[in-house]
């Protein structure tokens, strides 16, 4: 199955064959995948998912419904780990300004809401993996960003909310809508000017 394909019986199913294409070209394309990532990378990675994830922090927090819901999930802001991660004291200096997300566009949706967050939540199980490949490697920096707390539980959580609420064929193709311009705007932000 590809990126234009959806299987619309199971939403964790349609969402990775949604995506899948993408998530493996970010994947290469992330400041963090060369071969022997220094603390600079890490900046420059951190620049980046901060271009993309700040605007939409923002624009997510406007809503009450779908998985914004503090009832179905419970609110997380990941910029202050960020932002602490780029002030530390052993993060060199400078980076390459990115342009942040356009959210203006964005659809109201709560199914495409779904959708961009299972980018941003699934962003955190590759952190922690990261993590493990780096944490002795780029020392004395502690890393918070990609291991200050296990995703695991929160992202079975976020799960079995997704598959509640995400269930008809439209809401699923939706949500497969939303994830695919969340790939595609960090994409754009990979693939620009990286110092």
């Amino acid at each position: 199955m590809t990126d234009d394909q959806v299987d619309h019986n199971d939403v964790l199913a349609a969402l990775r064959a949604a995506t899948s294409t993408r998530h493996a070209t970010l994947d290469r394309a992330m400041p963090l995948a060369q071969p022997e990532p220094s603390l600079q990378a890490y900046r420059d990675h951190l620049l980046l998912l901060r271009a993309w994830l700040a605007p939409l922090e923002s624009w997510l927090a406007r809503f009450r419904d779908g998985p914004q819901d503090p009832a179905v999930l419970p609110p997380v802001t990941r910029l202050p780990v960020l932002d602490d991660d780029l002030a530390h004291d052993a993060m060199p200096r400078g980076g390459t300004e990115v342009t942040p997300v356009d959210t203006t566009s964005l659809p109201d949706d709560p199914a495409y809401r779904w959708g961009i967050c299972y980018v941003i939540e699934g962003s955190q199980l590759g952190g922690a993996v990261m993590y493990r490949q780096l944490a002795e490697r780029l020392a004395p920096h502690p890393l918070r960003y990609l291991g200050s707390r296990p995703p695991g539980p929160r992202w079975q959580q976020f799960l079995a909310a997704l598959r509640a609420h995400v269930r008809t064929e439209r809401e699923v193709a939706a949500a497969c809508e939303g994830a695919r311009r969340s790939f595609d705007d960090l994409l754009a932000r990979a693939k620009g000017p990286q110092s």
